[in-house]
């Protein structure tokens, strides 16, 4: 039986209010959405930062450079409207975004001690956010501020996918905390130039497989699973990621292939062990554009999507074959998203994450770049909902200490095969 006690949440006292940019930005115009800002928006980027020590940090110190913050990113204190063809579109009418702000009964340490809160950080520490019904009055940013009985402090980000990718979502509340320390950027924000971005629109006679049709969503842009899914958060140190990499890679290899592509390749394995070898046997991958800077940018759905494809037992293959394929031969399918979406976009609506196994990069994304008065987090990590029933495993960087540049992997998978795969992943890497 279940206890009352253990039913309560450690989290409460929420208290919501909005905050616009300090003088007006938008002029009211239409921001247009890009076909991949469309292919992306059934999900939401949540990101929870943790800072032990923050005394001194009051909510009016928190909120008030959000103002100038939102000065700059004009389009993501907008709002959802519809043109006549009914195609969604931004219009930058300074809407601003909603601050949260709530206290919990646990201390960071104890929060961070246990795994069970890491599946609850991105659903109690940052707000769980949908837009619509009412498209015109859902903001497409929240960001929660959570006080610990310790006097630390975590700053949660809930991010509409539509507006831009993981690594927007981290520029965006950087420049926040740069703002706050005294930093204001001196020119405003570029707008990203697509034909920059090295995806060119391509005919090739398939479907991508990194989009999976779902039933219509209307004016409510949330979709629903068929199975029941849950998230897995672990810490792989600097150290057993080189003994990961010492006993599968050639030596010869070890610089052409990436800690993504390594871990990628142990849990693509070991999934495929508890499924019986039954797949997946095609995975998508996402990965970080070079040509795009996202620092002084206005953000944008800019990572690569490609996808893997193998004809042979996953559950048996090698780990280095596995990561050399990821590495080497993953096919970009941003192209073929644009050119499906094209005039197709009133029309369907689709997910992206978990319509194949999906691996994300965040190697590169400077989420300790975030500082409150000269501190770096002592934890972040970053979830996405909206994840389809193949699921998906986000690999980020780790906590800054001690010299160790280990990794953090976040898994949001079926639930009935989260458990075997880290039993796989305890027995046989000693991870998890």
């Amino acid at each position: 039986m279940v206890s009352a006690a253990s039913l309560e949440c450690p989290v409460s006292g929420h208290r919501l209010s909005s905050v616009v940019p300090a003088k007006v930005t938008g002029d009211n115009k239409d921001f247009e959405l890009t076909n991949m800002d469309l292919a992306m928006k059934l999900h939401y980027i949540k990101g929870v930062y943790f800072f032990e020590a923050a005394e001194g940090l009051s909510a009016y110190d928190l909120k008030t450079p959000m103002f100038q913050c939102l000065e700059f990113y004009f389009n993501a204190s907008g709002r959802i409207r519809r043109s006549e063809t009914g195609r969604p579109f931004i219009k930058c009418n300074d809407g601003g975004v909603r601050i949260v702000e709530a206290h919990c009964d646990k201390t960071i340490d104890e929060w961070l001690a246990s795994d069970d809160n890491h599946s609850l950080d991105g659903h109690l520490l940052a707000y769980d956010q949908v837009l619509g019904p009412d498209l015109a009055f859902s903001p497409l940013i929240f960001v929660q501020f959570t006080w610990f009985k310790c006097g630390g402090i975590s700053v949660g980000l809930s991010w509409a996918h539509v507006l831009g990718d993981a690594f927007s979502a981290s520029a965006f509340i950087n420049l926040w905390a740069q703002i706050m320390a005294g930093h204001v950027p001196s020119k405003s924000l570029q707008v990203h130039n697509p034909e920059k971005s090295g995806s060119p629109i391509t005919s090739f006679p398939r479907k991508p497989f990194s989009l999976k049709n779902v039933d219509p969503v209307g004016d409510h842009w949330l979709t629903a699973n068929n199975r029941r899914l849950q998230t897995h958060c672990f810490h792989v140190t600097a150290k057993q990621l080189h003994h990961m990499v010492s006993i599968t890679c050639d030596p010869s290899q070890t610089d052409n292939i990436s800690h993504f592509e390594v871990l990628s390749a142990v849990i693509w394995k070991s999934l495929s062990k508890t499924r019986e070898d039954s797949g997946p046997r095609v995975v998508m991958i996402c990965t970080n554009n070079p040509l795009i800077i996202r620092e002084n940018q206005v953000p944008t759905n800019g990572m690569v999507l490609s996808t893997v494809e193998v004809d042979f037992s996953v559950s048996k293959g090698e780990i280095a074959e596995l990561a050399k394929l990821i590495a080497e031969k993953r096919v970009p399918e941003n192209g073929l998203i644009e050119e499906l979406l094209q005039g197709n976009e009133e029309k369907s609506d689709f997910i992206v994450y978990g319509a194949n196994l999906t691996f994300i990069d965040l190697e590169e994304a400077n989420f300790y770049g975030l500082e409150l008065k000269r501190q770096k987090p002592v934890f972040v990590n970053y979830t996405i909902n909206g994840v389809g029933d193949e699921g998906a495993v986000l690999i980020l960087p780790g906590p800054v200490k001690e010299g160790d540049n280990g990794k953090i992997v976040t898994m949001t998978l079926p639930e009935d095969q989260i458990e075997k795969l880290k039993n796989i992943l305890q027995k046989d890497w000693n991870i998890c």
